[in-house]
């Protein structure tokens, strides 16, 4: 995963509450074996509506999302932290998120960020009356500054660790290769190990004395 220190972006407002997993991704568009490739599933439903905000030209290249309150709640599917971020997001700044949405952005590299509510106001205000306004999330300093204004925001301290050194939890634990090949090396041999079967799947076997 790429390492993420600050992102500075064009602000759009998606001024509507309680934005539920499916309405980011409908599920029909879950069904894909891949991580990536879903920019076109994105609020798909309301992508139909001429006036809905990210079907306005000006707002194209939009990267900081500032939503309402209970952001990305419903089902656990990592697919809308993977819409969003195939769109072109990197921040989505909230008053509140579904807490399973906010660990899957933190762990995909989108910045989700919780913000005071005069905090979110002010920033839709901003990204509204100007399509250009810039805003910035610094996971550095942990805090989100506009024009001249700055707000601390919380993370999680283990996620945002990862995020700065561009690991996940795969590449943690490949960064152990050499503890954890040590370790089977020292294993007793008469203990269970691990092989092939049938169509790749793993079966649990004692090896003979």
């Amino acid at each position: 995963m790429r390492a993420v220190s600050e992102h500075t972006g064009r602000g759009v407002a998606l001024r509507r509450d309680d934005v539920d997993t499916d309405q980011i991704i409908p599920a029909e568009f879950c069904k894909r074996l891949t991580k990536s490739g879903y920019a076109d599933t994105l609020f798909a439903n309301w992508f139909t509506d001429p006036a809905f905000v990210l079907n306005q030209p000006d707002r194209a290249g939009a990267s900081v999302l500032v939503a309402g309150h209970n952001f990305g709640t419903g089902s656990s599917r990592e697919h809308a932290v993977w819409a969003l971020r195939d769109w072109g997001f990197r921040a989505v700044v909230a008053t509140s998120f579904g807490d399973i949405f906010l660990r899957n952005a933190w762990k995909n590299g989108l910045l989700a960020v919780v913000l005071p509510e005069p905090a979110v106001a002010e920033l839709a205000d901003r990204v509204d009356a100007d399509p250009a306004f810039p805003v910035t999330v610094d996971v550095v300093r942990t805090e989100v500054r506009a024009a001249g204004s700055r707000w601390s925001f919380e993370v999680d301290e283990r996620a945002r660790w990862l995020l700065l050194n561009g690991l996940d939890d795969i590449g943690l634990t490949l960064g152990r290769d050499a503890a954890i090949s040590a370790y089977e090396r020292a294993r007793r041999p008469w203990l269970p190990t691990l092989h092939r079967g049938r169509f790749g799947t793993a079966v649990t076997v004692g090896e003979q004395r």
